[in-house]
């Protein structure tokens, strides 16, 4: 038992301390796993997002919202000068182009007659006045909305002596500058949608109305409206007389009411395979504009490119690129662009290194 005390536990208690010796040794100098990496050091790499040049289809459909507005009345004007003599009809009244609304009685004063008298002098006589009847007429057909004239009244040419408000109505809406740009011809038609009416339909005799500076922004060129050239001149439904007044007239089988809000949608052209990259690549999205190219050794370059159609979203290139080539997908310095990063719909589309078009 002694020898156990004096040798043996000794040498255990030398051997454990030397295991444990070893161990701290080896976790302090020779560790099982490298040593991580500092959070703090950016190991990310910051890239230019690019666009592919594709080949795709562009429906430049343009899209507005529009109200339903009763084509303004059309202006009874007197065509003679005299006093009214009758008035034909009342307010209310249904009346057609050309009826007679009012007559004016027109007194023409006629040269005296000479007469040689038995003393052989002169004699002259003064004639009645001649009098005629001059038919003031509807110049459109719809209801007299107004006749403030009375009988025996003075009226000389071009007094507005009552209106006549047409029975038909005219989709209208603001168009702006960017939109127009996409309208690459005069539209004649557009299609219609009536929020909570009938199925949408074609709307016809399509104008779109500039008031000229200094007018007071009826505008001219809108007598496509309401079926009716003479009832044109009017406002277009409540346009402040700034911007562009898109109008179109509703077929009289189709039954609105003045204030529908509607979607007006005007089929302005159709590019199918043709080369296509985000509107966002291009400063610029009518006729012509600029993209920065990506070269070989990655760095840019401007080119100029002459533009088509567009969707909003896309855009044609007729010329100025290939398909396959690289550009940057945003203009440098350009503002922030949507969600999406403008690659809705292309191809090969990459942002931050990740493609993301369809």
């Amino acid at each position: 038992m002694g020898v156990v005390r004096k040798w043996v536990f000794p040498i255990i208690r030398l051997v454990v301390v030397v295991a444990i010796a070893a161990a701290l040794c080896k976790l302090a100098f020779f560790p099982d796993t490298k040593a991580e990496a500092d959070a703090a050091v950016p190991t990310g790499q910051l890239t230019e997002p690019q666009a592919t040049v594709a080949t795709g289809t562009i429906s430049n459909d343009v899209t507005l919202k529009a109200t339903v507005t009763a084509d303004p009345a059309s202006p009874i004007r007197a065509t003679a000068s005299g006093v009214v003599d009758e008035v034909q009809v009342k307010v209310g009244a249904t009346v057609a182009s050309g009826d007679t609304v009012f007559d004016v009685k027109v007194e023409t004063a006629r040269d005296p007659v000479e007469t040689v008298a038995p003393d052989g002098s002169t004699v002259s006589t003064e004639r009645k006045p001649l009098i005629t009847y001059v038919e003031v007429t509807a110049p459109i057909a719809g209801i007299v909305s107004a006749l403030p004239v009375l009988p025996e009244q003075t009226v000389a040419v071009g007094d507005v002596a009552g209106q006549i408000a047409p029975p038909t109505f005219s989709v209208t809406g603001s168009l702006n500058a960017a939109d127009q740009y996409r309208l690459v011809s005069q539209p004649t038609e557009a299609q219609v949608a009536i929020t909570g009416g009938p199925a949408p339909f074609t709307c016809t005799g399509l104008t779109i109305v500039t008031p000229l500076a200094g007018s007071d922004g009826s505008g001219s060129g809108s007598g496509g409206s309401g079926g009716d050239p003479s009832a044109g001149g009017g406002s277009a439904g409540g346009s402040s007389g700034s911007g562009n007044t898109l109008r179109c007239s509703v077929p009289a089988d189709v039954r609105v009411f003045a204030g529908l809000a509607a979607d007006v949608t005007i089929a302005a052209g159709k590019a199918e395979n043709v080369l296509v990259i985000p509107t966002t690549a291009v400063e610029g999205t009518a006729l012509n504009g600029n993209v920065w190219f990506v070269l070989p050794d990655g760095t840019t370059e401007q080119r100029p490119v002459i533009l088509g159609l567009t969707d909003g979203s896309l855009v044609q290139v007729v010329s100025g690129l290939a398909a396959g080539d690289a550009v940057l997908q945003f203009v440098p310095g350009a503002a922030a662009p949507p969600a999406g990063g403008g690659c809705e719909g292309v191809p090969n589309c990459f942002v931050g290194g990740v493609a993301v078009g369809g």
